[in-house]
């Protein structure tokens, strides 16, 4: 029983090593960024549906897909503000629509979870609306807490589960 659990991460870098090797393509230098579909390292996507990974806007500058919040709590962090305005800044100049994921930690129940994970989502739009990106361009689901980042029974996993996930359409 020991060898499996060490050989089920080694298992899991190896095989996102080579989604990562696979991935990489070269473009010209005045081309359009286009969206990457292949997880972080750290990140696997939810079965059935693949998400956008980290890329958004200038390769050289890039801008976070996702925000943190704090426990038991849909309040913008200053970092989280910061994300969010980069964000805004390129939504104002670039078409398409957004899909805004609110998440929660494993922690109360999947009720309070997925009305905590819609509270995050809204305020990831209500402060890209007052940043001038339209309404109409933007729209929010929760997860709850259905769909951790980080497996894990510890703040460390905890805290990068609780997220607002900007998903590029």
């Amino acid at each position: 029983m020991r060898h499996n659990s060490f050989l089920v991460p080694v298992l899991g870098c190896l095989f996102m090593a080579g989604l990562s090797a696979c991935s990489e393509t070269a473009s010209p230098p005045d081309a359009k960024p286009q969206l990457s579909l292949a997880p972080t390292p750290q990140e696997t996507p939810p079965t059935g549906s693949p998400r956008t990974a980290i890329l958004w806007g200038d390769l050289k500058s890039g801008v976070a897909d996702r925000v943190l919040f704090t426990y038991d709590s849909s309040l913008l962090t200053p970092d989280a503000m910061r994300i969010l305005q980069a964000q805004a800044a390129y939504l104002r100049t670039s078409p398409g629509s957004l899909t805004i994921e609110g998440h929660a930690d494993e922690r109360g129940t999947r009720e309070y979870n997925l009305a905590l994970g819609d509270r995050r989502a809204n305020a990831v739009r209500d402060y890209l609306i007052a940043q001038g990106v339209p309404a109409e361009r933007l729209r929010t689901l929760s997860y709850g807490k259905e769909r951790p980042q980080v497996a894990g029974h510890d703040e460390a996993a905890w805290s990068q589960n609780r997220r607002g996930v900007s998903v590029l359409q």
